[in-house]
């Protein structure tokens, strides 16, 4: 299969010594990363089968969150550790887009920008939440950046996976929407990150690179019922650890030419795009982000001061599920006949039961094996007897 790593190591020298002058250092350190990630480079451990005897010497990974070869195994952690934190109700996924208008500042000012897209499209549904007329309560907020169009295009914007409720000002009671299978208006979401977005530009200074034009437009808020978080935690991990072209979307490199294949958006049909490699790789480096940026982050129940409102949450559901699930049972027949989603109360808002989201999360979350099966006899399991330290010195 062909790699990003090839790519790199082949055409990346020519790439960096014809752009020295716009190179990022974070884009320096994503091609030398992915070129050494796996090699002698960056060395080993070694391990010995229980069974067998037989050695197996591994090379360590790079670790950089842009390399595609080691982000399928970070993204299945990332799913585990989202277990603890997973509320058992149903989930709406939000995207936020930045118009193209602002995408040439966004790039120029990538720390303060990206932070401003997450910060203030969580604020914009925390504003429309506090209304009794949708929510009136405290919803749980997960964002994560995106940057990339499916033809590795800068399109920058931010996913948002919310819940469908929040705890009640109080604390007393889990508040559903006022709405059934409803959350918000999308409008008028966009029209309040619209306005927290230019003033939090304004508070950076950089208003005065902006085309004043661009705060008459409409902005595009995109809602979507996504269901479980199990299910749609899952969804985002795509985005969380998987980077702007994976390898297994890379088809061919030949004469300074790089062919890729993606899904077109609205027909959903396999498309190709053929790109010159220096393209392609400028690209690619475009969706680096700066070193140390958080690309993930949590507000509301979720956030890291709101443990003690996100176990209340947590419990009320329960709470709510259980009695509905007793209620359920004395019914009888009707009960065989009913879908697993259970209502909260009579507001319109569903939940699922506790074993109903338990079960749903072990066929969808994929256990990370802490030992690897020997491949001489297909019995033994790998034990570490060796490892050696993992090099990163910096890039040339």
């Amino acid at each position: 299969m062909l790699e990003l790593a090839e790519i790199v190591r082949v055409a990346g020298p020519a790439y960096a010594q014809a752009h020295a002058e716009q190179m990022r250092p974070s884009h320096r350190r994503a091609m030398h990363d992915i070129v050494a990630c796996r090699t002698p480079a960056l060395d080993g451990s070694l391990s010995r089968c229980d069974d067998c005897g037989a050695l197996d010497f591994a090379y360590h990974s790079c670790r950089n969150r842009h390399c595609p070869t080691c982000q399928d195994d970070r993204a299945q952690h990332w799913l585990e550790r989202q277990r603890a934190r997973l509320l058992p109700c149903d989930h709406y996924l939000l995207t936020f887009t930045l118009p193209h208008q602002l995408r040439a500042v966004a790039r120029a000012h990538q720390q303060v920008v990206y932070a401003a897209l997450l910060r203030e499209a969580a604020a914009a549904v925390h504003t429309l939440a506090d209304d009794p007329t949708w929510v009136g309560g405290t919803l749980g907020i997960l964002a994560v950046l995106h940057t990339w169009s499916r033809t590795l295009e800068y399109h920058p914007h931010a996913h948002l996976l919310v819940t469908a409720g929040g705890l009640s000002p109080d604390g007393a009671a889990w508040v559903t929407p006022a709405q059934p299978r409803f959350l918000m208006p999308g409008y008028a979401l966009s029209q309040i990150f619209r306005a927290t977005m230019r003033d939090a530009l304004g508070r950076a200074g950089l208003d005065r690179e902006v085309d004043l034009k661009v705060w008459q437009r409409a902005w595009t808020v995109h809602i979507q019922q996504i269901g479980s978080g199990a299910h749609a935690t899952r969804y985002l991990a795509r985005y969380v650890y998987h980077v702007a072209r994976t390898n297994h979307r890379l088809e061919r490199f030949a004469h300074d030419r790089v062919t890729v294949r993606y899904t077109h958006a609205r027909t959903q049909e396999t498309r190709r795009l053929t790109l010159p490699v220096d393209t392609f790789i400028g690209r690619f480096l475009q969706h680096v982000l700066p070193r140390g940026f958080t690309k993930v982050r949590y507000y509301g129940l979720l956030s890291p001061t709101g443990h003690t409102d996100l176990e209340r949450a947590r419990h009320l559901l329960r709470v709510h599920a259980a009695q509905h699930a007793c209620v359920s049972a004395a019914d009888g027949a009707a009960t065989r006949h009913a879908p697993e989603r259970t209502s909260v109360d009579a507001a319109g808002g569903h939940v699922n039961t506790a074993s109903a989201v338990v079960a749903r999360m072990g066929a969808l979350l994929v256990a990370i094996p802490t030992l690897r099966t020997c491949a001489v006899c297909g019995r033994g399991q790998l034990q570490l007897i060796q490892r050696w330290q993992r090099s990163r010195a910096p890039p040339c």
